[in-house]
């Protein structure tokens, strides 16, 4: 019997592109080290990390779409 991985909750909008200036990504304010490491924090890192990223997206611009 195999078994299941367990489902890990994840911020991700699949827009990814970073402020460079800010140093987060646009589509879901987590950083590079973050996003790198997002699988291997704990059930607690990740919550804790979810609880800033509304305050975090305030501060960052909507990405820029190619709507020519």
């Amino acid at each position: 019997m195999l078994s299941q991985t367990p489902q890990i909750e994840s911020p991700c909008k699949l827009i990814c592109e970073l402020d460079i200036e800010k140093g987060l990504c646009k589509g879901c304010g987590r950083s590079r080290e973050e996003i790198a490491k997002w699988t291997r924090y704990s059930d607690v890192q990740r919550q804790y990390i979810m609880t800033e990223l509304a305050e975090r997206m305030e501060g960052l611009e909507a990405p820029k779409g190619n709507d020519d």
